[in-house]
């Protein structure tokens, strides 16, 4: 839950932030929404993103926790078409839950939608609760820092140095599943994280950010995006998923930091190295 900040006005936000976002299930998704959308998803994903989704095999039989990267600041297309993929091939068989930023879960329509796809809040209670009834949980540590990164750090892994959930594995007894994907950076093109402009305007308090995107999207073109404001180019987006890491989930490896950094940087490494490889097989912005 978002802890209330000293300060009227960001106080009363962070207040709102907490209340919508304490409305969250593990009930996995709204089957009927998504056998009603799923014509839309199907053209998304196979016609304007292009998506190619490989390494299935690698798939553990238990469940898991997911660790990945993502970009296009607040509509993360290669997260979402991450998950459509997933519900389209086990039919709500085996569940996947996103996991979302507090602010994104707390907007009216689209953190509505985030429920009924069976998106829960980024934090250590729902997580645990998912993992406990037996569901895949995806992550992407780098949240905000990580999606709005600039374009020229697209092949960048940015998991910003949260070691978190490496602890919540061995909390829960899940081994990590690395994903690397590649293309949801062109998206939108983000021209500049404008970290100064973002510490100005004082959004680390207000939305829990440091980062003050300056985008190149349609239809406004060069545009400070502060909440959703562009419509996605079709870029063709690859994912993998890549070999599973298990984790020593003896309860003392929790306190252990060498132990937790050290499986952060493979965890990172193997991200790294896919994105490398996905990246070699790109031939251009967009088209990919």
């Amino acid at each position: 839950m978002v802890k209330p900040v000293k300060g009227g006005r960001s106080n009363k936000i962070s207040r709102i932030l907490s209340s919508r976002t304490e409305k969250w299930s593990v009930e996995g998704p709204n089957v009927d929404m998504m056998k009603r959308h799923s014509g839309v998803w199907d053209f998304i994903l196979d016609h304007y993103f292009r998506v190619e989704m490989t390494g299935w095999e690698r798939l553990p039989d238990k469940a898991s926790m997911l660790i990945g990267i993502h970009s296009g600041t607040w509509l993360t297309m290669d997260a979402w078409t991450l998950c459509a993929e997933w519900w389209r091939r086990y039919q709500g068989e085996r569940i996947l839950h996103g996991t979302a930023h507090d602010a994104l879960m707390a907007m009216p329509v689209l953190g509505q939608y985030f429920h009924n796809v069976g998106v829960i809040p980024a934090k250590r209670e729902s997580v645990t609760a998912a993992f406990a009834a037996g569901h895949d949980v995806v992550i992407w540590p780098g949240g905000e820092v990580d999606a709005m990164r600039s374009w020229s750090k697209r092949y960048d892994v940015v998991l910003g140095g949260r070691t978190g959930f490496i602890r919540q594995a061995i909390r829960s007894g899940v081994p990590i599943v690395p994903i690397a994907t590649v293309g949801g950076h062109d998206t939108v093109f983000v021209l500049s994280e404008c970290r100064k402009l973002a510490k100005i305007l004082r959004l680390k308090k207000y939305l829990r950010t440091d980062i003050a995107p300056l985008v190149l999207g349609f239809p406004f073109g060069i545009t400070l995006e502060a909440f959703p404001m562009h419509i996605p180019y079709p870029a063709k987006i690859r994912t993998e998923i890549l070999e599973p890491i298990e984790i020593d989930t003896d309860p003392e490896r929790e306190k252990d930091n060498e132990y937790v950094d050290k499986k952060y940087k493979e965890v990172e490494s193997c991200i790294q190295e896919g994105v490398n490889r996905l990246a070699g097989r790109r031939k251009g912005p967009v088209f990919g």
